[in-house]
């Protein structure tokens, strides 16, 4: 079903928007993390199209062949004033049909919500951004500091020929000093005076390769046999098992009372001698699994090879496992050596081989600042007994990369009230990804008002 079919009595930015999510989930950007695939060049051609009209300076860069990103500035007035970015990624991670109840790149309007790959993770702010910047270009707006939009490839994959080679490579085309990317805006505690969380912080990053060797022998011996699958299913089980110890970082009290839950889970949340037994026997598991990676370095062993041909009666005597881990603040590249040493034990690692794949540590950005105090006020235009909520996310963006460049970056956005946060949270990268259309609505106008509300001042 077409949007123009369903969208008559909403605004035409909100009709924009949605239209323009729908285009970009129907391009297919899947990223699978190997420079063949992405293909955002389609995505940054159909943003290219919808900001250049405006007059817009608007640029191109393709480190790598169909794998372009975009950005178009407003320039400022004051080369003194602060600038922002508004930056969403345009690839997508890769899905499984089956499981899906409509086409994951169909784009459809069902029952007030976009569905596809993407439409949370995150096209949908992507399209906001991209419409939001059109319109502010469209009436004439006029900063004072430079207002950016910028559309990056590869964040899906760690940022190689997005972000990180724009930090690299051009990096005034990106540099500012404020940047807005996903992923904030929903609702929590009471519904009169909402908290509404923005994430000012995220985990790091430390992927690991781990390669199990054995011997090669044949199947039908497998009596005292030296067999690599077998030593990697051990390694793969202790990772599931292993419980580190939980650590609250500074934001881990506020963000748990901003969550508006009784007084005997608040207590628990906030207990390291009691929070795991807690999470254990929490009865919403997408709920406890978000509590319990806020609080814990996490292992979760993702992808399994053999990097040469294996048959059925052939025991392998190579495997290689990917293990994406995700850190505290606080926590390098030598805790998590320790504490993959606490979880195999020294008879496992000792024996297998550890290879860092990406290795990048949590980062996080005041909240005292202007640009807080703008979203603090465009989110009261819509909401005007709510409160902003600083977060730490469990994922990453490319935030930790213009916090790097020197940028204070926030995921920001501004969701309808009814959308539920912990089934909006297993969206991501999950089965039947979904956004409304008041979502969309609301998240256009509130970049658009943040902007105008920082310039202005």
């Amino acid at each position: 079903m077409a949007a123009s079919d369903t969208l008559g009595n909403e605004s035409p930015l909100t009709r924009e928007s949605v239209e323009l999510l729908q285009t970009l989930i129907r391009n297919e950007c899947v990223n699978d993390g190997t420079d063949e695939t992405g293909h955002e060049t389609r995505n940054a051609d159909v943003l290219r199209q919808v900001l250049e009209g405006a007059g817009l300076d608007v640029q191109t860069w393709e480190p790598v062949p169909d794998r372009a990103s975009i950005v178009a500035r407003i320039e400022g007035s004051d080369p003194d004033a602060p600038s922002i970015c508004l930056m969403g990624h345009t690839d997508v991670v890769p899905v499984n049909p089956d499981g899906w109840s409509n086409d994951p790149f169909g784009g459809e309007l069902i029952d007030g919500e976009i569905w596809g790959r993407g439409a949370v993770d995150m096209l949908n702010l992507t399209s906001s951004m991209a419409v939001a910047v059109r319109h502010l270009a469209d009436t004439n707006f006029r900063p004072k500091g430079d207002v950016i939009f910028f559309g990056v490839a590869d964040e899906e994959a760690g940022s190689t020929v997005g972000a990180r080679w724009f930090a690299d490579n051009e990096p005034d085309a990106i540099r500012s000093d404020y940047v807005l990317t996903e992923s904030g805006g929903l609702h929590f505690g009471d519904s009169e005076a909402p908290n509404i969380v923005m994430n000012v912080g995220e985990k790091g990053i430390e992927w690991r390769r781990i390669t199990v060797r054995g011997t090669p022998g044949h199947g039908s011996r497998p009596f005292r046999s030296d067999n690599a699958l077998v030593r990697a299913a051990a390694v793969v089980q202790r990772l599931a098992d292993y419980r580190p110890t939980p650590r609250f970082h500074e934001l881990w009290r506020p963000q748990v009372e901003s969550l508006g839950l009784d007084e005997e889970t608040t207590r628990q949340l906030l207990d390291p001698d009691a929070i795991n037994d807690f999470l254990d026997e929490f009865p919403i598991a997408s709920a406890a699994g978000h509590l319990w990676s806020c609080t814990h370095a996490t292992f979760s062993p993702n992808v399994v090879d053999v990097p040469h041909v294996q048959k059925t009666n052939i025991i392998p005597d190579e495997v290689v496992l990917e293990i994406d881990i995700r850190t505290l603040p606080g926590e390098g590249p030598e805790n998590v050596d320790a504490h993959l040493r606490a979880a195999l034990g020294d008879e496992l690692f000792g024996v297998v081989e550890h290879e860092t794949v990406i290795s990048e540590t949590s980062t996080m950005s005041p909240v005292d600042t202007p640009l807080w105090e703008s979203m603090q006020r465009a989110t009261a235009k819509r909401f005007p007994t709510s409160s902003l909520a600083p977060h730490l996310i469990v994922g990453f963006t490319d935030s930790r990369i213009t916090r790097e460049m020197g940028a204070v970056s926030y995921g920001a956005g501004l969701f309808s009230p009814s959308l539920d946060p912990f089934s909006y949270s297993d969206r991501f990268h999950g089965h039947d990804e979904r956004i409304d259309v008041e979502s969309m609505a609301l998240s256009t106008q509130f970049f658009i008002d943040v902007v105008k509300d920082l310039q202005e001042r």
